[in-house]
C-alpha cells in the first residue's frame, strides 16, 4: 500500500496537490499585465498559460476564475483589438487556440469566429510568399514550417483545437502529417531532439514542446488513424530517454544530456505532462512511468515561490549553434514559458485515471 501511495498519481501531500498548486497559479494569471510580442501582439506564452488557466476552471467547475478570465479577453474583441495577434508565423497563429478553447467552454460563436482563421490561413499560402513557404505548400505543409522543434507544439495546438470545435478532419490530418515531418527530420536515435537540424543541442524546452505537442495529438488522433502509430513510436521513443535523463531530484536540465547543466522548470513541466498524459490514457505502462512522473511533479512544485511565480525559467529562446549559449540562457521568475506547463500538469493529473 505504502509503495502504491509513493507512486500514485492520485494522491499527493498537502502543498503539493494539484488543486492548490492549480489555484495559485491561475489566479496568479489573472493578475499580471500581458506580455506583448514585439510590444504589439497578445504572445504565445500569455497565450498558453491562459489556456491553461481556463482548463483548470473547466475541471474544477470554478464559475469565479472563469469569470476574471473571460473578462480579461473581452476587450479584445473591442478596446484592446489591435493585440491580436496578425496570422503570419508560428508563434502568431497559435494565438487561435485561446479563443477556440473559450469556445469549448462557452459555445460563444464569436470566439469560434475570431479562433477558426488562426488554424486556416496557417496552410493557406499568403500571396507575399517565399521560395521556401512555397515549396513546404507545394507539399501539403504549412507554409509556415521552418523545422524548429519549437513548432510542433504552436502548430498542433491551433489544429487540433480546430478539429475539436468543427469535428472536421483536415485539422488532424495536416498536425499529424506535419508530426510525422518533424520526427522523421529532427527525432535521434536516442529520442531526443536537435533544436534544429543546423543546432545539435538537446534544449529542454525545445524538446518539451515536442513532447506537449505529440501529447495534444495523440489525445485526439483516432487509433486507425494513418499517422497515429509513427506518432505514438517517436512519443514512446522519447519517453523512454527521457526516464533515463531524470536527474535524482526529479527534474531535467537546461541541456538534457548534460549532468552539470542547471535544472530548468518549464521543459520538466512539459515532460511531466506528457508523462502523466501517457499514464493516464494507457500509452505508457503505468508501473514503470507513474512513479517518473509522480517524482517530477513531487520535484517541481517547490520552484513556486510565495507569489505563485515559477521560478529558474530559461528565457525566450532563437537557435543558436553553439553550447554555452543554452548553459548562459537567463533564469526567469513567473515567465509564462514556465506558469504555462505547470497548469497542463495540474489538469492531466485532475483528469480521470484509465
Amino acid at each position: 500500500m505504502l509503495f502504491a501511495q509513493k507512486n500514485s498519481l492520485a494522491r499527493f501531500p498537502k502543498g503539493h496537490t494539484p488543486e492548490e498548486v492549480g489555484k495559485r497559479l491561475a489566479y496568479r494569471f489573472t493578475d499580471r499585465k500581458h506580455a506583448l510580442h514585439m510590444g504589439k501582439w497578445i504572445s504565445y506564452p500569455e497565450t498558453f498559460n491562459w489556456n491553461g488557466s481556463l482548463k483548470f476552471a473547466a475541471i474544477t467547475h470554478n464559475e469565479e476564475l472563469l469569470k476574471l478570465l473571460k473578462n480579461r479577453f473581452e476587450p479584445l474583441f473591442s478596446s484592446e483589438q489591435q493585440l491580436l495577434p496578425i496570422q503570419n508565423h508560428v508563434d502568431m497563429n497559435m494565438f487561435g487556440s485561446l479563443p477556440l478553447e473559450l469556445y469549448q467552454i462557452t459555445k460563444e460563436q464569436r470566439y469560434l469566429q475570431l479562433g477558426l482563421p488562426y488554424a486556416d490561413t496557417q496552410w493557406l499560402l499568403p500571396e507575399k510568399s517565399n521560395a521556401k513557404e512555397k515549396e513546404w505548400a507545394d507539399k501539403g505543409y504549412s507554409w509556415q514550417t521552418r523545422l524548429w522543434i519549437d513548432d510542433m507544439y504552436m502548430i498542433t495546438i491551433v489544429q487540433t483545437q480546430a478539429y475539436k470545435v468543427t469535428g472536421d478532419s483536415k485539422y488532424l490530418d495536416r498536425a499529424a502529417s506535419e508530426m510525422v515531418l518533424y520526427l522523421n527530420e529532427l527525432q535521434r536515435p536516442n529520442g531526443l531532439f536537435y533544436h534544429a537540424p543546423d543546432v545539435p543541442f538537446y534544449w529542454g524546452r525545445g524538446n518539451g514542446w515536442m513532447a506537449a505537442g505529440m501529447t495534444e495529438l495523440l489525445r485526439s488522433l483516432p487509433e486507425t488513424h494513418i499517422h497515429r502509430a509513427r506518432i505514438l513510436e517517436g512519443y514512446r521513443t522519447m519517453m523512454k530517454s527521457l526516464k533515463t535523463y531524470q536527474t535524482k531530484a526529479g527534474m531535467w536540465n537546461q541541456l538534457i544530456d548534460e549532468p552539470d547543466c542547471w535544472a530548468e522548470t518549464s521543459g520538466t513541466a512539459m515532460f511531466t505532462y506528457a508523462l502523466i498524459s501517457g499514464v493516464k490514457h494507457g500509452w505508457l505502462n503505468k508501473k514503470e512511468y507513474a512513479p517518473v512522473a509522480r517524482k517530477a511533479w513531487m520535484a517541481m512544485v517547490p520552484y513556486i515561490n510565495d507569489k505563485g511565480d515559477v521560478t529558474e525559467v530559461c528565457i525566450g529562446t532563437n537557435k543558436k549553434n553553439d553550447k554555452q549559449y543554452y548553459y548562459d540562457r537567463k533564469r526567469n521568475v513567473g515567465d509564462f514559458h514556465g506558469q504555462a506547463p505547470y497548469l497542463w500538469c495540474v489538469v492531466a493529473l485532475l483528469e480521470g485515471v484509465k
